[in-house]
């Protein structure tokens, strides 16, 4: 593995799975049928923080559902895209939209349906949990599991790097 932090000088979005990575991958069905997922704080700190700061920062799910729409509207999180078949046409379609090259985005995924975009952009990443598959293509495993602050774990690395951490903006939401 070469040095991962020397690429993390290029990044300028974040491009993340959910299950797996910003939650533990465990899913408990409501009685209505509503699943109920739960989420780190520090996650959502790092997230919004990025976001605050100029980062792109996307969401390619398969899962869908209201619960994750509004964690991210109250993160100031809009590009969001769940209920996604093939996530590759959507990250094609995404950096080609706003002119991202593809060493210019972390990913952080978990699992085989993240394979495909993690063999193209410039930094993969995974929480370590992931599947072996997974973490044979990362250029960086997080001392992380899914939804217990890897997230927060690439952010934080990305802005130390590039000299945006514990700025002034960083101590409110």
């Amino acid at each position: 593995m070469s040095n991962y932090k020397e690429l993390l000088k290029q990044v300028n979005t974040f491009i993340l799975d959910y299950d797996g990575v910003l939650t533990d991958g465990t899913i408990i069905l409501l009685h209505e049928g509503e699943p109920l997922r739960t989420a780190n704080v520090k996650d959502g700190y790092a997230l919004q923080l990025a976001n605050k700061k100029g980062y792109r920062v996307a969401i390619i799910s398969g899962a869908k559902s209201q619960s994750m729409y509004n964690r991210f509207s109250a993160l100031n999180i809009t590009d969001i895209f769940l209920g996604i078949e093939k996530k590759l046409e959507i990250f094609h379609d995404y950096i080609r939209k706003f002119d991202i090259r593809p060493e210019e985005v972390l990913y952080m995924g978990d699992d085989i349906p993240d394979y495909e975009i993690m063999k193209e952009v410039g930094v993969p990443t995974c929480p370590s949990d992931a599947c072996e598959e997974i973490r044979s293509i990362s250029k960086y495993i997080s001392h992380n599991r899914g939804g217990e602050g890897c997230v927060r774990d690439v952010i934080e690395q990305v802005l130390k790097v590039q000299g945006k951490w514990m700025n002034d903006d960083a101590y409110h939401w």
